[in-house]
């Protein structure tokens, strides 16, 4: 048996009151009672009915046949592409797969921005692509979306387009419905009793692993290994409940930060571990916040809000700047947990170990982590947008309390009084960003969510925009694209403690596409979910400002990025 090898660098307090935890776990049996699917581990609802995920590795390895066959044939027919199209859980798993493995020919799209959309298109040959359509319970918007678009765009070249599609769904769900009437190549089933974010290790993950033709057998082989430990009763001797206990422990004693720290070679795990971790956790006024992909700063100027992990490959090169600072880091006294795995294939075992460490988390933390009631509140406000845009042909009027330069600001009427308190005499864009950024206290967090292209080029602005913020508050910061954030961290945005700050970030687009057979179009999809996200952050109380622009995104991020300064 080969193990991903874990060690824990913990101050004394917190150590004293993991080792407390591991005491009472041990004598209340409660590792034993997670195998069990008891609910009174966590809140005594509905947690019963979402463990299948606990036994599916076992479940998949006597299933492996059917996606070697499927590879087998998808192979024979020479597709050259493949496009898996679904949101959140549906679609990370097989994105990490995909940048960890090197699959350039396996993309991924999640976004309704009209130009990520084209963007993608346009890398396609689409007579050579394989479509595959994941959504669990084949109702979800995007995905409807995307597999609309381009079913009709195939059908415009192929006398059998369902040919070309694969469903990913549930039994019973309306996306099998669809996969059957319009001829799909063929229909894998997800397991109703796994969630999405759950679902690495089911057909959702296990699909697109033998679409780039990863081999099954070793991936589940290795995750067997992980959840053979995790049936251990001594927490001591469990990795995924020891992880978990340490994560527990520490958002109850303020390190709501789990700042994580991934080498090159799997730094894509990381956008896995936001959605399981934030929206797992993030509910009833508690989150533990994942930090993804953040500049390191000195060891001296991170606030005690943060636990750390650090993710590597064994036998991969030392960065020596980021190995000093994280030696600098544990030395200062913050939480370490330094995780290596033992191979590129040994990733699956990290799927096991912390889908295993957020469910005891959760326990630690009084919640059911299954659950994501603030995810269903973005969509149902979204929704309200989409609808009247159907009945009218126009969004929503709205207006913006201060513009200029390209760039309008929106807020609430409590957000606003805020800002012009803090800006002063001065109104001005600088003036108000200044204000914006300046709410931030020293156990919050900035977060940055952007519904414009995720590309090199904005994604690089956007940090740089993260960068002077963190240099500047020493806050923890996010960065989120929407609207695939919005089944990932923007449930603990929302549900979670009110200690962030959010700057959304929109923008007019060049074009737009149409969803076929619909009244609305990509465009206004993407907007009705920016504006509904926004919405339910004010419905909650949170400090946020939305910034759009309307001229060109590059000035405009520069524009933000200089008033900061």
């Amino acid at each position: 048996m080969s193990i991903n090898p874990v060690s824990y660098s913990l101050p004394p307090t917190i150590e004293d009151a993991v080792k407390r935890q591991i005491a009472a776990w041990e004598s209340d049996n409660k590792i034993h009672r997670i195998w069990e699917k008891d609910a009174s581990v966590w809140t005594g609802d509905d947690e019963s009915r979402w463990l299948g995920w606990l036994t599916i590795v076992e479940e998949e390895i006597g299933e492996t046949q059917k996606y070697k066959d499927f590879h087998s044939n998808i192979e024979q027919a020479r597709f050259t592409d493949v496009l898996l199209m679904g949101m959140g859980g549906s679609s990370l798993c097989p994105e990490v797969l995909a940048v960890t493995f090197g699959k350039k020919n396996f993309h991924i799209l999640d976004s309704t921005v009209p130009a990520q959309v084209r963007a993608v298109e346009e890398k396609l040959d689409l007579s050579k692509t394989l479509f595959i359509v994941a959504s669990k319970s084949g109702s979800t918007l995007e995905p409807n979306c995307f597999k609309q678009y381009f079913f009709d765009r195939v059908s415009k070249i192929s006398d059998e387009p369902g040919k070309q599609f694969v469903a990913i769904t549930d039994p019973g769900s309306k996306m099998e419905q669809i996969a059957k009437d319009d001829g799909f190549r063929h229909i894998f089933y997800g397991k109703p009793e796994i969630g999405g974010r759950f679902s690495a290790l089911s057909a959702f993950g296990l699909t697109a692993a033998a679409a780039m033709g990863l081999d099954i057998d070793i991936l589940l082989s290795r995750a067997a290994d992980m959840a053979e430990l995790c049936k251990r009763h001594n927490p001591q001797e469990n990795p995924g409940a020891l992880l978990g206990l340490v994560l527990g422990v520490c958002h109850t004693l303020g390190r709501d930060k789990l700042t994580i720290c991934a080498s090159p070679e799997v730094h894509d795990l990381g956008a896995w571990l936001e959605q399981l971790i934030a929206e797992s956790t993030g509910k009833h006024g508690v989150a533990i916040i994942p930090v993804d992909r953040e500049p390191m700063i000195d060891a001296e100027n991170y606030y005690g809000d943060r636990v750390f992990v650090s993710l590597g490959l064994k036998g991969s090169p030392t960065d020596e700047k980021v190995y000093t600072r994280l030696e600098d880091i544990e030395r200062a006294g913050h939480p370490m947990i330094r995780i290596e795995l033992e191979s590129l294939y040994h990733i699956s075992q990290e799927f096991f170990r912390w889908e295993f460490a957020t469910a005891v988390a959760g326990s630690v933390m009084g919640i059911n982590p299954f659950n994501q009631p603030d995810v269903e509140s973005a969509k149902i406000e979204a929704k309200k947008i989409t609808e009247e845009y159907e009945r009218t042909g126009s969004l929503p009027d709205e207006r913006p309390f201060f513009e200029a330069g390209g760039i309008a600001l929106f807020a609430d009427d409590a957000n606003v009084n805020e800002l012009d308190a803090a800006a002063g005499d001065e109104r001005s864009l600088d003036s108000y960003v200044k204000a914006h950024i300046s709410r931030l206290g020293p156990n919050d967090y900035f977060a940055l969510l952007a519904y414009i292209e995720m590309n090199p080029e904005n994604e690089g602005a956007l940090q740089s925009i993260r960068e002077k913020v963190l240099n500047k508050e020493l806050s923890a910061t996010c960065l989120g694209f929407g609207p695939r954030f919005l089944h990932s961290t923007g449930q603990a945005y929302k549900g979670g403690a009110n200690n962030g700050v959010f700057l959304q970030i929109t923008s007019d687009d060049a074009s737009d596409l149409p969803v076929p057979g619909q009244k609305f179009t990509f465009g206004v999809v993407k907007a009705a979910q920016a504006r509904g996200d926004f919405q339910v952050l004010l419905d909650r109380g949170r400090r946020a400002l939305r910034m759009h622009i309307t001229g060109n995104i590059d000035d405009g991020l520069n524009k933000i990025k200089e008033a900061i300064a």
